[in-house]
């Protein structure tokens, strides 16, 4: 005999279901899928990520384009194509802000909430619990790390992350993606900017 009664067994039988269940219904963050195409990027499931957070196309393409300082649009077959080569894990991150901003609820973690405007306060309303919480509050409680500014003629110690289509060294500055000539891959050298295009920018290496 285990010492439970029936009761006792019934009962850790019950919490371990609705354990469980809780496992099941957390809210998995989608995850960013996407391929560069020249000097653009391609989420290719926009639209997947649209139908798991059930928001509107175009308020999570403005919040994406504003936040990654780009342009971009929404092309056929339900992805988007933006301007420059977007690392992804930038991607990824303001996928994440969009999401703990417009979506999950504060009080109960669950992602079934919509947008209620009121005047020009927007509200999220949770569907689960039925809490509501300001959205401007939200925002303003982050702290927000001011991006860098890449400046043409200024030299940087930058990592040589990859290399591109032409041989060129790939490095990445905040939200910058820098080309530069002659470097190898792994290595770590300066680099003067010599031009800046949007997020792209083009760097030599000097001694």
């Amino acid at each position: 005999m285990t010492g439970y009664n029936y009761k006792e067994l019934l009962k850790r039988v019950q919490e371990k279901a609705s354990a469980k269940r809780v496992e099941q219904d957390r809210f998995k963050l989608p995850r960013v899928d996407i391929f560069y195409e020249g000097n653009t990027t391609v989420l290719k499931n926009f639209d997947k990520i649209l139908d798991m957070i059930n928001r509107e196309p175009d308020h999570l393409l403005k919040f994406l384009l504003g936040s990654l300082g780009t342009a971009g649009e929404i092309v056929g077959g339900g992805r988007v194509k933006f301007q420059g080569k977007i690392p992804t894990v930038d991607l990824q991150n303001k996928l994440k802000e969009y999401v703990d901003t417009y979506v999950i609820c504060s009080e109960c973690g669950r992602p079934d909430t919509h947008l209620v405007k009121k005047g020009r306060t927007i509200l999220l309303r949770c569907d689960a619990c039925g809490a509501f919480r300001s959205i401007g509050s939200v925002k303003k409680k982050k702290i927000k790390t001011p991006s860098e500014i890449l400046k043409e003629g200024n030299i940087y110690d930058l990592t040589i992350k990859d290399i591109g289509k032409r041989g060129d060294g790939v490095a990445y500055f905040d939200k910058y993606v820098i080309y530069v000539p002659g470097a190898v891959k792994g290595s770590t050298v300066k680099v003067r900017i010599e031009k800046i295009s949007g997020i792209m920018a083009f760097g030599e290496i000097v001694q």
